[in-house]
């Protein structure tokens, strides 16, 4: 087989039949990520990233600023969404034709140490100030107060090979890493703070709690708060706090002897039955349970399952009332899909891309990615749905809306986008783009 001929003109492969193979870097304006309009109207539609820009410092000098902050955020946020994670890539993706359209700009965008000076510049207010515009975007993202809300907190490990500020050994992970904290209702994001690994998983999570039912309650009075976690997030003065400010709970309890004592006559007759079946038995003991840091007794949930490998118990602490079943299977287990959401930001839209040395800095990173995920969210709720993409993880976005082959061309009346004849997805291209107009 031939071997193929490259020079910086021009490129020779192989053949096809009789057909010569010719390629050459003379198409003009061409990009691969034509998709990016339908995030720049997606920001439109939220005012997302201005909303963020007003409320960060800029301390530069306006007369040597080339490019404004609101500039730099879309920059940077765009480029997560279409699958540029690293900020090295910036140097060659700030003379892409599309992401400049998208973020406003006709000429070259910011270099990568341009993004990187904005990312050290950040500190704590302006962390606090983006999760404001995060909490702010979910509160106007409800047309008409909502009857209920369930906050799910969960924690997890992002992993870092260096010698970055606050990341430390965590014996369970078994790996050097910090110990991010996340809040989602549902698929909405509204909290990601970036902890050192050396604490209480569920360390802060009570202060963030109370900030964030404060202010939901500004907005809706009446509002039913819900606060589910894992038993990370069962602490002794976690139930007290919520049952003295009205909010109800919902979150796992560790197994001990003093529970497993409770159900062990009730274990006893499950394990017969299903010795005597062969098949997995399940069912649902209501408990009353006062732990000896409480003040009193509370309603437990225990789970009591026997399979072919033994027992298998379960329990969850809650204030709620109804059925044991239904509040196990139905409620508290579905705080499991809060993981796809946590799996989307640290693989799909690289929460994890923590190197940076110093903390401020990697919360800004973790935060420029919760906005990005906002984004790509927001387009799944406001226009997806009803679709066969209405359930798509960001990669799938990715993949099927925003990596679209486009020739751009731009004069002084217009700038025209002409996307690939071969895009399979034409049709909802058109129904997304029609959704996210601004209202």
């Amino acid at each position: 087989m031939p071997v193929t001929e490259c020079t910086p003109e021009s490129f020779d492969f192989p053949p096809l039949k009789r057909r010569r193979i010719e390629a050459r870097f003379s198409g003009g304006e061409i990009t691969s990520d034509g998709g990016v309009l339908l995030l720049r109207q997606a920001d439109r539609r939220l005012g997302l990233l201005e909303a963020v820009s007003a409320k960060l410092p800029d301390a530069r000098d306006p007369r040597y600023v080339k490019h404004d902050l609101l500039t730099l955020l879309r920059q940077r946020v765009y480029a997560l969404c279409q699958g540029y994670e690293d900020l090295n890539v910036h140097d060659q993706l700030r003379g892409d034709p599309a992401l400049q359209t998208a973020t406003g700009q006709d000429r070259m965008l910011g270099s990568a140490p341009t993004l990187c000076r904005l990312e050290n510049r950040m500190d704590r207010k302006a962390a606090i100030a983006i999760h404001q515009v995060l909490v702010e975007q979910f509160i106007a993202s409800f047309a008409e107060p909502p009857e209920e809300l369930v906050l799910d907190f969960d924690a997890t490990d992002d992993r870092v090979h260096g010698l970055q500020e606050g990341r430390f050994f965590h014996g369970y992970y078994d790996a050097y890493c910090f110990l991010p904290l996340y809040v989602f209702c549902g698929e909405q994001l509204l909290v990601s703070y970036l902890r050192p690994s050396k604490i209480d998983g569920a360390k802060h999570a009570w202060a963030i709690l109370a900030l964030l039912v404060r202010r939901l309650r500004q907005a809706w009075p009446g509002v039913d708060i819900i606060f589910r976690g894992d038993s990370g997030f069962c602490r002794h003065r976690m139930p007290g706090w919520c049952e003295r400010h009205g909010v109800h709970y919902i979150v796992g309890l560790a197994r001990n002897r003093r529970l497993e004592a409770m159900v062990e006559q009730p274990m006893g007759l499950i394990e017969r039955r299903q010795q005597l079946t062969g098949k997995k038995q399940r069912e649902f003991f209501p408990l009353i349970y006062r732990a000896n840091a409480w003040s009193k007794s509370r309603r437990v949930i225990a789970k009591l399952e026997v399979t072919d490998k033994g027992r298998n118990p379960r329990f969850i602490l809650t204030n709620l009332s109804g059925d044991g079943q239904p509040l196990y299977e139905r409620l508290y287990c579905a705080r499991g899909e809060m993981e796809n959401r946590i799996k989307e930001q640290q693989l799909g839209l690289f929460a994890d891309r923590t190197s940076a040395h110093h903390g401020w800095t990697n919360q800004f990173r973790l935060l420029l990615s919760s906005l990005a995920y906002v984004l790509m969210e927001s387009i799944r709720r406001l226009a997806l749905h009803d679709t066969e993409l209405a359930h798509a993880q960001v990669g799938t976005l990715r993949l099927k809306l925003l990596k679209i082959g486009a020739v751009i061309l731009r004069n002084t009346r217009r700038i025209q986008f002409l996307l690939s004849s071969a895009f399979a997805y034409q049709r909802l291209f058109c129904t997304v783009a029609e959704r996210l107009v601004p209202g």
